[in-house]
């Protein structure tokens, strides 16, 4: 089994607290590891006892700047080199469009923060757009997203995992064929969505209009029903595509196959 620098510097680790679940440690060097002994910018919600700071810069290396969030004071005394903290609210918009004015473009952002619904959605609504179009949004602990303490419920409005699903829809908006799912920025920017356990992963990357093609030699006669050609037969298929987005728009269970 391939060694994974992250575990074992956690497992090994006699400095500052980290509170890690065991799991994630693979997601982090699936995701992350392509940034090792860069020139990046990584920004980390909730600083929590320090740990997690130092872990990082021992991990990317000495090329790498890397920015806390906290709303804990005594975070702050976790400063060092390479390291700087922000004191206030990830939920405060004004707060986290302040700390985006100070810094540069991001590569990597961890939202480990306090894990409330309106927490990490605001914190994604006002980090991600600047993250580098290469960069990677990861957020943590979103088994809360299923704690009602926390805003959460299993398929509750409002939770950050439902939130989440709309970019299942956006990812795909190239072959939308509603105006009510049209391409936009996330469309455009966002390579893929990665769902772990307790944790999501946005990739981003600029995207074209896929495009598709064949190669190669046909090997046989693509097979057309002598039932589906025809005036009668375009006439059926229209009905049904008109029926079923009427059906779409009013949201009822009438659907017919093509």
């Amino acid at each position: 089994m391939q060694k994974n620098q992250l575990s074992e510097y956690f497992q090994s680790n006699t400095g500052r607290l980290i509170h890690k679940w065991h799991h994630y440690f693979e997601v982090y060097e699936k995701h992350f590891s392509r940034f090792v002994g860069k020139e990046i910018v990584i920004l980390e919600i909730g600083v929590y006892q320090g740990g997690s700071l130092q872990m990082w810069k021992n991990y990317f290396g000495d090329k790498c700047k890397i920015y806390g969030i906290d709303i804990e004071p005594r975070s702050k005394q976790f400063e060092e080199e390479q390291i700087e903290i922000f004191i206030g609210s990830q939920s405060d918009r004004k707060f986290l469009r302040d700390v985006v004015s100070k810094i540069p473009q991001i590569d990597i952002i961890i939202d480990d923060g306090g894990h409330t619904m309106k927490q990490q959605i605001v914190s994604y609504e006002e980090l991600f757009k600047h993250i580098k179009p290469d960069g990677v949004y990861l957020c943590e602990d979103c088994h809360t997203s299923y704690w009602p303490e926390y805003g959460g419920g299993y398929k509750r409005k409002g939770s950050f995992i439902e939130y989440s699903k709309q970019w299942i829809d956006q990812i795909n908006a190239f072959h939308s064929r509603t105006p009510e799912l049209p391409v936009n920025d996330f469309t455009r920017s966002v390579k893929s969505v990665h769902y772990y356990d307790s944790i999501v992963v946005l990739e981003k990357s600029p995207i074209e209009k896929p495009i598709t093609s064949m190669t190669g030699n046909r090997s046989y006669e693509d097979y057309v029903s002598p039932i589906k050609t025809g005036f009668f037969a375009k006439l059926e298929r229209w009905f049904k595509r008109k029926v079923n987005k009427i059906s779409y728009k009013y949201k009822s269970s009438i659907y017919f196959e093509d």
